[in-house]
């Protein structure tokens, strides 16, 4: 048998990785990191994964659907409530909803402060 990888952790580069580990703790209620600073930031996640928020000078947000600015990275989680329910409670912590919406009903895409694009999805 092969050799084995286990995703440790995802690190979403940012203008303010306190701000956005804020956003996340809230929408995912996540434990902070306790080392975290304003240079870089995280979140402990489930079964280990470490979720981390890194500062770049020039941020530039993606684009997304368009590819100026491509997204970089696309983290997709499940909700345990309604859809409607899920997103504005996800828009009132500072989240945004883009125009284009490839999946119908079954799940929405979001962009998190930082302008990553997100989905979310029924259980």
């Amino acid at each position: 048998m092969s050799p084995q990888m286990k995703l440790a952790a995802i690190t979403l580069d940012c203008p303010d990785p306190l701000a956005l580990a804020a956003f996340y703790q809230r929408a995912t209620g996540l434990e902070p990191h306790p080392k975290s600073d304003a240079d870089f930031a995280g979140l402990n996640g489930e079964h280990g994964l470490f979720i981390g928020f890194q500062r770049v000078d020039d941020y530039r947000a993606p684009s997304w659907p368009g590819q100026i600015v491509p997204q970089q990275l696309h983290i997709c989680f499940t909700v345990e409530e309604d859809l409607d329910e899920a997103e504005a409670r996800l828009l009132e912590l500072g989240a945004g909803k883009p125009d284009h919406q490839p999946h119908g009903d079954r799940a929405r895409v979001l962009t998190d402060p930082a302008g990553h694009p997100f989905c979310i999805s029924p259980r």
